[in-house]
C-alpha cells in the first residue's frame, strides 16, 4: 500500500528552507528586541539617578531663581469689609544688570550646572501710574508701605540685601506681604507719609547676590524693564517669554540684552488684588548641560530594530548569493553585539560627551562583526562590505538623532533609500531557483 505523501516531510522543507530561514531571521529579530526594551529600562534608571543627583545638589547649592521686583505694596481697607488688601505699583523704569559666575558641581559621575548672580537693580517709581489702579489716594494707608521682591529660593541669597531710595536705605526682611504676586520673597517697610505722592518719583537701587542652579528668569516689571546679562558660561539657552534683543555666545561665554515694554505684557503697571499672574511674561536664561546623553540615547535605541533589521537582511543576501548557510547561532552572536553597542553608549557616554561615546561604540561593535565575519566567512571582500555596511548605517543613524527638527524627515528619506537598495539587489537572486538547487541531492 502506497504511503500518501505527507506535506511536512524532509523534502518539502528542503524545498522551502530559504523561505523557513527567513522566518527564523525575523522571529530572532523580534526576539532581539526584548534586550533593546530592558536596554531604554536601564537609561531611564540611570536619568532618574541623573535627576537625583541634581536635586541633592540643587537642595543644597539653590534651585533655578525667579527674580520679581522691586514692587510698591500699599494696604488699604475695601469699603464695607474689615480686611484689608494691597495695591501695587510697579516701576516706571527698571535696569538690571547681573553677571552669572557658573560652575559644575560633581554628584557621583553626574554634572550640575549652578550659578552665583551678581546683580544691580535700578529705576524709579511714577505716582501718575498709582492714580490708574481706581483705589484714591486718601483710602491707602501709606505708614503701612512695603518694597517687596520675589525670589524664588531664599536659601540662596548671600549678601544682606537693601535698597537704597532718595537717599534712604531700607534692609530687606524674609517674608511677603500676602501671597497675590508670589509665593517666596523679601519686604521691606518704607513708611511714607499720608498723600505723599511726590516721594515716589524718586531713584531707587539694589544689590542683590543669588546662587541658584540650572536657570534663572526675570519678570518685566518696569514700564520699560531692561536686562543685561553676562557670564563665562558657554551654552546657555534663551527661554521665556522674550528673546534676548542681542545676544552673544561664544566659547569664551555669552552676554545677552533685552528691552520689554509695558505694552508687552498682559498686566498693567498698578492694580488691587491679585488680578493678574506677574509671571506670564517671565523671561530668561536655562544654563543647558550639553550632554544630553541619556535623550540622545533613548533616540538611539528607537532605531535598533532598523540595525538588526538590516544586517540580518545583508546577512541573508549574502547566504543566498553566497550558498553558504549562516548557522542561527551566527545571527544570535551578531545580534548580541548589535545589542551591546547600546550599553557601550550608555555608559561611555557617561564619562565622555555623546558624540565620542557614539564613535568608540559603533567603532567597536564595527570591528567586532567584521573580524567575526572574517573569520567564519574566511573572505576579507565579504568581511569588508559588511564593515562599510554598518559604518554607513551608523552613521546615518547619528545624523537622524542629532538633527532633532529633520529627524523625522530625514529617517523616512534613509527608510525609502534603503528599501529601494534592498529591492534592487534582490533583483538579482533567482527566487525560482533556490527552491531547485536547495533539492539537488
Amino acid at each position: 500500500m502506497e504511503v500518501p505523501e505527507n506535506k511536512l516531510n524532509p523534502s518539502f522543507f528542503s524545498r522551502y528552507a530559504y523561505a523557513f530561514k527567513a522566518i527564523v531571521i525575523f522571529i530572532m529579530v523580534m526576539v532581539l528586541l526584548i534586550p533593546t526594551a530592558m536596554i531604554m529600562d536601564v537609561i531611564r534608571e540611570r536619568q532618574d539617578r541623573q535627576a537625583s543627583a541634581v536635586e541633592e545638589v540643587s537642595s543644597r547649592w539653590g534651585y533655578e531663581q525667579h527674580i520679581t521686583g522691586p514692587i510698591l505694596a500699599i494696604p488699604y481697607t475695601v469699603a464695607g469689609s474689615a480686611n484689608s488688601t494691597y495695591v501695587y505699583l510697579l516701576p516706571e523704569q527698571l535696569k538690571i544688570n547681573g553677571e552669572l559666575l557658573p560652575q559644575k558641581l560633581k554628584r557621583g559621575i553626574f554634572s550640575v550646572a549652578v550659578y552665583d548672580a551678581k546683580m544691580q537693580l535700578s529705576g524709579t517709581f511714577s505716582p501718575t501710574a498709582l492714580y490708574k489702579s481706581g483705589v484714591p489716594p486718601s483710602a491707602l494707608k501709606w505708614d503701612q508701605a512695603s518694597i517687596i521682591m520675589g525670589i524664588t529660593d531664599l536659601r540662596g541669597i548671600d549678601n544682606q540685601v537693601k535698597m537704597v531710595w532718595n537717599g534712604k536705605t531700607f534692609p530687606f526682611s524674609p517674608g511677603v506681604v500676602n501671597t497675590d504676586l508670589f509665593k517666596s520673597g523679601i519686604q521691606s517697610p518704607v513708611s511714607l507719609a499720608s498723600g505723599d505722592t511726590a516721594a515716589l518719583g524718586g531713584s531707587f537701587t539694589v544689590e542683590v547676590g543669588v546662587k541658584g542652579s540650572g536657570r534663572i528668569s526675570f519678570s518685566p516689571v518696569g514700564k520699560t524693564t531692561t536686562v543685561h546679562t553676562s557670564s563665562s558660561w558657554p551654552d546657555p539657552s534663551f527661554d521665556g517669554a522674550f528673546p534676548p534683543k542681542d545676544r552673544r555666545v561664544d566659547a569664551k561665554g555669552f552676554s545677552a540684552s533685552w528691552e520689554i515694554q509695558d505694552l508687552n505684557r498682559e498686566y498693567p503697571q498698578s492694580w488691587a488684588g491679585n488680578k493678574y499672574d506677574i509671571h506670564s511674561a517671565d523671561f530668561g536664561i536655562k544654563f543647558f548641560m550639553p550632554a544630553e546623553s541619556y535623550q540622545q540615547s533613548i533616540r538611539a535605541v528607537k532605531y535598533a530594530i532598523l540595525v538588526i533589521g538590516l544586517t540580518f537582511i545583508i546577512f541573508y543576501f549574502i547566504e543566498l548569493s553566497q550558498r553558504r548557510a549562516i548557522h542561527p547561532l551566527q545571527y544570535a552572536l551578531v545580534g548580541l553585539a548589535l545589542c551591546i553597542f547600546y550599553t557601550l553608549l550608555i555608559s561611555i557616554s557617561e564619562q565622555l560627551n555623546f558624540a565620542l561615546a557614539y564613535l568608540i561604540a559603533s567603532g567597536l561593535t564595527i570591528a567586532l562583526i567584521t573580524l567575526y565575519v572574517a573569520s567564519a566567512y574566511k573572505n576579507s571582500r565579504i568581511a569588508a562590505g559588511i564593515g562599510g555596511t554598518l559604518l554607513l548605517l551608523y552613521g546615518f543613524i547619528y545624523v537622524i538623532i542629532s538633527a532633532e527638527d529633520q529627524a523625522l524627515l530625514m529617517g523616512s528619506i534613509g527608510l525609502f533609500l534603503t528599501l529601494a537598495a534592498i529591492m534592487y539587489f534582490s533583483r538579482t537572486i533567482k527566487w525560482d531557483k533556490l527552491s531547485e538547487k536547495s533539492t539537488v541531492q
